[in-house]
């Protein structure tokens, strides 16, 4: 299940590629710029959420067996 980072992530990522899309059809370096620059940090928002949760199972793994 993605967490809140993972889907923001996701979105980040795929704003970026339509404004560098957009940015292609219209001639428009700056635009292509900003979209490079969003598909980067969708790319590190989703690599944080992937850590976050892989953290949270670990210590859960962790909780259960302890409990044992």
């Amino acid at each position: 299940m993605w967490n809140k980072n993972e889907r923001d992530g996701k979105i980040g990522q795929a704003k970026g590629r339509v404004k560098q899309a957009v940015g292609d059809l219209t001639s428009d370096k700056d635009l292509k710029a900003e979209g490079r620059v969003d598909e980067a940090a969708g790319k590190v928002q989703k690599g944080v959420g992937q850590i976050r949760r892989k953290a949270g199972n670990a210590i859960e793994k962790i909780g259960k067996t302890v409990k044992r």
